[in-house]
């Protein structure tokens, strides 16, 4: 186990993805903006002066940053709770877009929620890949990151899983003991994503894959342009209604905290890019019972822990259909992103999540 950080090995610190205030990358963000407007001046207008301001505002500090408390290569495990004697609780976030959705600022906080409700609550950081780590696949994040974090913990933890970190998540769970899993919006059979959108991000990844495999990793750049692709018109009109927000409003410190973190993060390795375009997304071998980690085939069915879903009928990014059925099962009708950091997560989401987790050890 490596504890020692290596930040000038990551491809980040090569110059792979400069920080910037806009979309990314910014020059097809504004080619779609012209398609999605033409004919509607007004809209155009609107989206551009929503633009410029979201680039231009000034951002408030971050909250505290939490403890780092184990690393391995390029993955932390933070730590937000306290020893208390329940079982540790290990939100694993998608290898997409940082962590910091899961913490993206004082009031909306998922995992400050949970520490404030007395959960040993811990976040995985997956961290940036390091220049050797193209051939880590999708199994290599599980077998050679996550597992060996939960490993340095105390006592079998509960794993939940927001997004692709819940696919990780029941993967792991199939390998090491644990006390229980949530996953949050996770895809798993891929065939309930809507055909127009597999296809097109099919024909992504066939115009990327190349560059990708040169490259040695699948730029952040590619991905976004993935999500994009699924609704364009309100990727555009998103940025029309925030010209209008009321400035210093919660609103429109939200609008820039969650446009900032879906624009920023590290690119994937090749390998787990190739996994997730190749295998998952067209494939479905995590839906067919083909998806395999350490050489145990991936059955949620299998489990033997309490589960639990958390699935959204109003989910445009992992629609329910696309999501593990899991021995409990709760859909709701909010956003992928807005059911862990709208204003309705706490009530929807955050508060039934820890009664569930107390329920069950954590």
């Amino acid at each position: 186990m490596d504890t020692s950080p290596a930040p000038a090995q990551s491809l980040l610190a090569q110059g792979v993805a400069a920080p910037q205030h806009g979309p990314r990358p910014l020059p097809l963000f504004l080619n779609i903006l012209w398609r999605e407007t033409e004919g509607d001046p007004e809209l155009r207008k609107r989206a551009f002066v929503g633009l410029r301001r979201y680039q231009q505002a000034k951002r408030p500090a971050p909250p505290p940053a939490p403890a780092s408390m184990v690393q391995v290569g390029s993955a932390r495990l933070l730590r937000y709770g306290v020893e208390n004697g329940r079982a540790p609780v290990v939100f694993v976030p998608s290898l997409i877009n940082p962590p910091q959705v899961l913490d993206l600022s004082e009031r909306r906080s998922l995992l400050r929620h949970m520490a404030a409700a007395g959960h040993d609550a811990w976040l995985v950081d997956w961290g940036a890949p390091l220049a050797g780590d193209r051939a880590m696949g999708l199994e290599g994040h599980v077998t050679d990151r996550l597992l060996p974090l939960i490993a340095a913990l105390p006592r079998p933890p509960i794993i939940v899983g927001y997004c692709l970190g819940g696919t990780l998540a029941m993967g792991a769970a199939m390998l090491r003991p644990v006390q229980a899993v949530a996953t949050i919006a996770s895809p798993w059979r891929f065939d309930g994503f809507a055909d127009a959108d597999r296809q097109e991000i099919s024909a992504l990844w066939r115009g990327a894959k190349p560059m990708c495999d040169r490259l040695g990793y699948v730029p952040m750049e590619v991905l976004q342009s993935g999500f994009w692709a699924m609704d364009p018109a309100r990727t555009i009109r998103k940025f029309a209604v925030f010209a209008d927000a009321a400035p210093g409003s919660d609103g429109e410190r939200a609008f820039m905290a969650v446009e900032d973190w879906a624009n920023g993060g590290p690119p994937l390795t090749f390998a787990a890019g190739r996994d997730l375009f190749d295998d998952l997304y067209a494939g479905n071998a995590s839906g067919q019972g083909r998806w395999t980690v350490g050489g145990q085939t991936v059955d949620p069915q299998a489990l033997t822990c309490p589960t639990l879903s958390i699935r959204s009928t109003t989910d445009r990014i992992v629609p329910a259909t696309a999501s593990a059925e899991l021995a409990t099962d709760w859909q709701l009708k909010l956003g992928h992103v807005g059911m862990v950091v709208g204003g309705q997560a706490r009530e929807t989401l955050w508060l039934p999540l820890s009664q569930w987790l107390s329920s069950h050890g954590g």
